[in-house]
């Protein structure tokens, strides 16, 4: 099977992407084409991977890069068996396009409900583009396959679709939690805490526990985590591949989600709780509904207020004083990621679906 994979708003080494279901297809015997805007983040395509440069979609610029992923998709659409689509804009891209392969629409996120969180978005635009983004979903259940990351997004369809859940590579052993350095990983905006983190690490600082924030930067966040680097408050490495980044967990005290209570946080389950588990490190985490189901029902980290640095602070000091709890939060974790949240579970579901959406025996 030959499947093309496009997205213009994702990092190309985006870790469901590329990381879990790319590396799922390729592990299975099937050859991928990903289509994703290389030049425009800086990165070249795997080897695994047959690499097609697209535009970057990024604030209002958006309709250019739409143009060129609906190029390559009526290019190709006669030499692959299946399409797979990870934008909302990517919609636009393949509707009305006759003779078309089968195409699914991953579905990462509540799109109407991530509005909010738009900057760039006037408030005045956001109800039509609201409207907009419910038409453009009710289209896509009635002309494609659909895939969704969270239980929580069935309610917004009329009909019942597979959950591929945002599960992750979880080690054979890993390293059990050391005692002074707490990492974040992922996308690093004011709605997901950064000045949260900031100030956690300034409060910190005197106890000698250093603060790693791994991630892109949305372009708001920039100005404010420079100068907490220059300031040597804390350490930020920007993106890195997943693959890469996972590794930055490992014998860390503890992992943070400082997620803000947004709407589209509210029934989400943040992946890099389940990365923290996964690598054996107690979570830290804004009390977020899924993020507090998890950590409570495994009893594998800790539950803070909103917006609270102080409390943050004060539960990475019990951790790093309580060595015995430390190692416990944190193979409780782990042990919870291994037995139910590992990838390889997932992805066998995954392949399976789509090769039956394009006719293909395995």
């Amino acid at each position: 099977m030959h499947v093309l994979v496009m997205t213009v708003v994702h990092h190309p080494e985006d870790a469901r992407i590329l990381h879990r279901q790319i590396r799922a297809l390729v592990d299975a015997g099937h050859e991928v084409t990903y289509a994703a805007p290389y030049t425009a983040r800086g990165v070249m395509a795997r080897s695994w991977v047959n690499g097609v440069d697209l535009p970057r979609a990024a604030e209002r610029k958006r309709l250019s890069a739409v143009r060129a992923a609906r190029k390559v998709f009526k290019r190709m659409r006669d030499q692959v068996d299946l399409v797979v689509i990870h934008d909302p804009e990517l919609l636009l891209a393949v509707v009305g396009v006759r003779k078309r392969p089968p195409v699914v629409w991953d579905v990462h996120e509540d799109t109407p409900a991530t509005l909010s969180l738009k900057p760039w978005l006037p408030a005045f635009l956001r109800p039509p583009v609201r409207f907009l983004a419910r038409m453009l979903e009710g289209t896509a259940e009635r002309h494609l396959h659909l895939l969704l990351a969270e239980t929580a997004y069935a309610g917004r369809f009329h009909r019942a679709h597979l959950v591929v859940p945002n599960e992750t590579w979880v080690p054979d052993d890993v390293t059990p939690p050391g005692d002074d350095r707490i990492v974040y990983l992922g996308w690093l905006s004011e709605a997901r805490g950064v000045r949260d983190a900031i100030e956690v690490a300034r409060l910190l600082r005197p106890y000698r526990v250093a603060v790693e924030l791994i991630g892109y930067a949305d372009p708001q966040s920039r100005p404010t985590l420079n100068e907490a680097v220059a300031e040597g408050v804390l350490e930020w490495r920007d993106f890195m591949p997943n693959d890469e980044a996972l590794k930055r967990l490992d014998g860390a005290l503890a992992g943070l989600s400082l997620l803000h209570d947004e709407p589209n946080y509210r029934h989400s389950m943040p992946t890099k709780i389940v990365e923290y588990m996964a690598h054996g490190i107690p979570v830290i985490t804004t009390p977020s509904p899924r993020a507090v189901e998890l950590v409570e029902r495994y009893n594998s980290g800790m539950v803070v207020p909103w917006e609270d640095p102080k409390a943050v602070a004060q539960a990475v000091l019990s951790l790093r004083d309580d060595v015995r709890e430390r190692h416990a939060q944190g193979a409780r974790g782990y042990a919870a990621a291994r037995a139910n949240h590992h990838w390889p579970n997932s992805a066998r579901r995954f392949v399976s679906q789509l090769e039956a959406w394009a006719g293909v025996k395995s």
